[in-house]
């Protein structure tokens, strides 16, 4: 958490408004999970570019003002389990957890991170260390395409994982967090702790269409909101309150009215129903 519908949803809510923008200043709070990479004087002066997503991933482009169609590198950013942007013409003082800013001459971006685990990471470009190495062990991107049961299927052959934890990993398709595992579960039918290899392809097709359907409901909902997450106007999101079985232990289904139960996987909770999931 923020998985993908929140990054997403921070960037439609920010790529609009700042795409364009000149840097005027860059500051530093406390120190996240890795350095800028830069000394903040080298982001002065450089143009906001339109913003990309890969996986959790925010890629800001900064080019030198005159130079649009130069290569100049950018910002790399990762929202961690706390994180949000927030891009306004002005805003509070700074905040014990607001450690990275942006002061552009269309408002001020700036990171708030209660935990630290966030990221902001210059590169050179994309394809350039360190946003090639951080980016190249990602599955692909469930809304695209690419995301077919045939992919999936492969993907998942030989891993002896529960499936829950295959899709938390990331290496098979990217951005299917907490949340979404679990309801992208119950809406396919699938026992959470099914070994993944043992899916077959109609199963596999059924798990493609409802992680598909779980995340565009996510996002026309702005994502969820636990905690911390607010997108760029400083808006929460809805989907948590939309779930069909997450956050519901002992509440009844409602497919069957069982009892939803809770167990855990890998450090994290789980939520399914034990009917309509059986294995």
């Amino acid at each position: 958490m923020p998985e993908l519908p929140e990054v997403e949803v921070t960037r439609l809510s920010l790529t609009h408004r700042i795409e364009g923008a000149c840097v005027r200043a860059c500051r530093l709070g406390k120190p996240l999970r890795w350095p800028l990479g830069v000394a903040p004087e080298h982001l002065v002066g450089r143009v906001v570019g339109p913003l990309q997503r890969r996986g959790k991933y925010l890629w800001m482009p900064l080019h030198a003002r005159g130079r649009a169609g130069s290569p100049a590198g950018g910002l790399l950013l990762h929202l961690g389990m706390s994180g949000s942007l927030r891009f306004e013409s002005t805003l509070p003082p700074p905040g014990p957890h607001d450690h990275f800013a942006l002061e552009t001459d269309q408002g001020l971006l700036r990171l708030n991170d209660p935990r630290r685990f966030g990221a902001v990471v210059w590169s050179d470009g994309l394809d350039c260390a360190p946003a090639a190495t951080l980016l190249a062990r990602l599955g692909v991107e469930p809304l695209e395409r690419a995301f077919s049961a045939s992919v999936l299927h492969e993907g998942l052959r030989g891993r002896r994982v529960a499936i829950k934890q295959a899709l938390l990993a990331g290496t098979v398709v990217v951005g299917v967090g907490n949340i979404y595992c679990s309801e992208a579960l119950f809406e396919a039918g699938i026992d959470p702790e099914t070994p993944a290899q043992q899916l077959d392809p109609a199963q596999c097709e059924r798990l493609v269409t409802a992680v598909q359907d779980v995340l565009r409901r996510a996002l026309n909902a702005g994502g969820s909101t636990l905690r911390n997450f607010r997108d760029a106007h400083g808006m929460g999101g809805a989907f948590q309150s939309m779930a069909r079985v997450y956050d519901r232990a002992g509440q009844p289904c409602l497919r069957c009215t069982t009892p939803i139960r809770r167990t855990v996987q890998g450090q994290r909770a789980t939520y399914f129903c034990p009917v309509c999931q059986r294995r």
